[in-house]
């Protein structure tokens, strides 16, 4: 999934997370998702809105790294992979 919004590597990297959420026009949720392996989703509907799914409970590092690897790839934006345990899965 990709979508068309001006959105360069060093802004996705720099701007504050708020700000780039708010950008992209996402919406954050808490996700009700417990695995220790699901680090969360980023999931656009039919109509073209963005819903960030993220879990409870993880550090500000964890939710705000995987916040931005996500919106790099729905944006294709060229980064570097995470290192494991972080795997994504586009469906």
């Amino acid at each position: 999934m990709t979508v068309a919004l001006p959105l360069s590597p060093d802004h996705l990297l720099d701007a504050p997370l708020p700000q780039l959420l708010a950008e992209a026009g996402v919406e954050v949720v808490d996700s009700s998702i417990t695995d220790r392996e699901f680090f969360g989703a980023l999931v656009q509907h039919k109509n073209g809105d963005l819903l960030l799914a993220m879990p409870t409970g993880r550090s500000d590092l964890e939710h705000d790294t995987v916040a931005r690897y996500l919106l790099a790839q729905v944006f294709d934006i060229d980064l570097p992979k995470l290192p494991a345990p972080f795997v994504t899965t586009q469906v």
